[in-house]
């Protein structure tokens, strides 16, 4: 879309770049022809009163005949200039005669300079036809590229719009889907509890089950209105080596219970703007991911760096890695790989990382594991000044 609106406001400027010329002169045809035909009886009239004697006047006089030609070339293309020349040579035909006879030389000079201006005021004239023709051409252009670029504007606007209620669809089927599994749970356990004769440890089981499904639904709800309505982010000055320390004091206990190593590499970086209880969720949830993702006895690697006014963070794992046909959809709502995954947390991830003007991405290792980088500027209004 962009490339539409440099091409039609270069069609712009090459238009009113090409029109310079006539901005300065008369529009009007009659206008435009005073403008030549009063300096070409002017130039006549001076040639006949200065006497024939004064030949650096009227070689003066011969040469200043060029600019009423080629400006009838100029306005009016190379008819405008045939007609000019016509009318230059009658009316200087009298003066031509009179100093044939007295001064013939002259009247030589003035016959061959006319006919020189004549033909480089129908060249002028050929000329400014023919960029007349293409500044036309192009106009028309502009006019056809002005519709294409409206009606492709209007073209996005629709797929944006379809989009939008495509993703809404897919948005409720899938919750719909993820609600229906424990509702059923529920459903079919508070059935056992109805019908009131089922042994004491089905009504323990019964009551065990309604509770688990009840928080998971919770859990499921709470993740949707946070994907759906996320929280502004509280921006404020971070030091991000802390940040990470942070984490992983956090995420500590849950990698010794799964036998994994989980170290903070610390690099020199100062201080990032950003909602540091928002990018503590994102990065609890990569190492979380990463923890679950990786065997036992291996090593989870958080490591900050510099570059250009970005601070980068990558969470490194040496587990299995993403198989190539979900590659494009972990960043899905409500996709997951795991029995008790509600698929929201790297949507939600991603959204808050956006939010910053950052970026999560993520690429798979040669030797093994994958590494979730998160992307943000140093201080958000330079962004916003870009």
């Amino acid at each position: 879309m962009r490339s539409l609106e440099t091409l039609d406001n270069a069609f712009y400027r090459y238009a009113f770049h090409m029109s310079v010329f006539e901005r300065f002169w008369p529009q009007k045809r009659q206008a435009g022809a005073w403008l030549i035909s009063i300096p070409i009886v002017l130039l006549a009239g001076l040639t006949a009163i200065i006497p024939g004697s004064e030949v650096t006047a009227h070689n003066i006089l011969h040469h200043l005949n060029f600019l009423p030609l080629m400006i009838a070339g100029m306005l009016f293309g190379w008819r405008g200039a045939g007609i000019a020349s016509l009318f230059a040579a009658a009316v200087n035909a009298p003066l031509i005669a009179r100093h044939w006879i007295e001064w013939p030389l002259d009247a030589k000079d003035q016959i061959v300079e006319l006919l020189i201006f004549t033909a480089a005021g129908l060249i002028a004239g050929y000329l400014s036809d023919r960029e007349r023709a293409q500044r036309r051409d192009l106009e028309r252009t502009r006019h056809e590229l002005e519709g294409v670029y409206l009606e492709l504007r209007e073209n996005v606007a629709v797929m944006k719009k379809a989009e939008r209620l495509s993703a809404a669809g897919q948005l409720a089927a899938s919750l719909a889907h993820e609600i229906r599994n424990p509702l059923a749970s529920i459903s079919g356990a508070a059935g056992i509890l109805q019908r009131g004769a089922a042994p004491k440890e089905y009504l323990a089981d019964s009551l065990d089950i309604i509770q688990r499904e009840s928080q998971r639904l919770n859990k499921l709800l709470t993740g949707f209105l946070n994907f759906a309505k996320p929280r502004s982010p509280r921006l404020q000055r971070t030091d991000a080596n802390a940040l990470l320390q942070s984490v992983v004091s956090l995420a500590s206990h849950t990698a010794q219970l799964s036998n994994v190593g989980l170290a903070h590499v610390s690099a020199p970086c100062p201080e990032i703007e950003c909602d540091p209880e928002q990018l503590k969720q994102v990065l609890l949830n990569l190492v979380i991911n990463a923890i679950e993702a990786s065997p036992a006895n291996s090593e989870i690697l958080l490591r900050p760096s510099l570059s250009e006014g970005y601070i980068s963070i990558e969470v490194e794992d040496r587990g299995s890695g993403i198989p190539d046909d979900i590659v494009e959809q972990i960043f899905d709502p409500f996709f997951t790989t795991k029995a008790k995954g509600t698929g929201l947390g790297l949507a939600i991830s991603s959204m808050i990382v956006s939010q910053h003007n950052g970026t999560l991405s993520f690429h798979k290792k040669p030797s093994g594991g994958t590494t979730f980088r998160i992307e943000l500027p140093m201080m958000q209004e330079d962004v916003h000044g870009k």
